[in-house]
């Protein structure tokens, strides 16, 4: 009989675990944050397939997009509400259909910027947020973080959960009622809450830990080792946004910021295995 309830109480803390592990992320996943920044942007026109790829092909921890909601309630991803900067036509997103939008070249900017050629940088088309989840659900490794734009929380949800994919995604943005919207509907979702250089870190920690938000994500330039040390202290971490330079990347590093928003994922990834080494 001893052996028996042995059996049983080993069984059940395994089954436990296995549980806390499938529905929980891994310390490894949430807290290590190399985050591509709408993705690979650096070497890819921002906020495509191609730039999550190549995010996902680098071994970024996260990679990061934008979403608003098209007029037919298409979720969309892009940065800004309209297709003006990085396109060759200028639509309102919430002005226009899916049909419409899809036919900006949203690499028209990029491409101009780095002086390459349409055969060097072909035609790219806004995609669905479900286009990402599915691109970042082929894979176990690179997580997706949501940034909405637009009060469309709830629908983004609703695609993480039509491809099962909770466990591989997280939500970032300053706004706190599209953060506190994450935690209302989804609580297992991890909220990346980003804040200015300027923000009061005392007030943000208290309501961080009433929201059950994990993270802060504060502008560099409001980042030091005793903004880092109070957020930690308070068991909440650190994250920093958006940094492309080497000597800026190696002092946040250095404080302990553990998730940093780069468009040079790579030069991150360079930066962290050197210190390893």
């Amino acid at each position: 009989m001893k052996n028996k309830a042995l059996f049983l109480a080993v069984f059940s803390i395994l089954t436990f675990s296995k549980t806390v592990r499938a529905n929980d992320f891994s310390a490894d996943s949430l807290h290590h944050g190399v985050t591509a920044h709408r993705g690979n942007s650096i070497k890819y026109p921002e906020n495509t397939l191609q730039a999550f790829q190549s995010g996902v092909d680098l071994g970024a921890d996260w990679v990061e997009l934008d979403i608003y909601k098209s007029k037919d309630g298409k979720i969309v991803v892009l940065h800004d509400p309209t297709t003006k900067r990085v396109g060759d036509i200028d639509l309102a997103i919430a002005n226009s259909t899916y049909e419409e939008l899809k036919k900006v070249d949203i690499a028209t900017d990029f491409r101009t910027r780095n002086g390459k050629t349409l055969a060097e940088c072909p035609a790219q088309h806004m995609p669905l947020l479900e286009d990402a989840v599915k691109l970042i659900m082929k894979q176990k490794r690179t997580h997706l973080s949501i940034q909405p734009k637009a009060d469309c929380v709830a629908e983004a949800i609703e695609i993480v959960r039509k491809f099962k994919a909770e466990n591989m995604v997280g939500f970032n943005d300053g706004s706190l009622k599209y953060m506190s919207d994450v935690k209302r509907i989804a609580p297992k979702i991890p909220v990346f809450w980003d804040r200015l250089p300027t923000t009061n870190v005392e007030e943000d920690i208290k309501i961080a830990k009433e929201k059950g938000f994990e993270t802060l994500v504060i502008h560099f330039k409001g980042i030091t080792e005793e903004t880092v040390q109070k957020v930690k202290a308070a068991g909440l971490h650190i994250g920093s946004w958006t940094v492309n330079d080497r000597e800026t990347l190696e002092k946040l590093l250095k404080v302990g910021v553990e998730r940093i928003y780069t468009d040079d994922p790579a030069l991150l990834i360079s930066i962290k295995n050197n210190l390893v080494k």
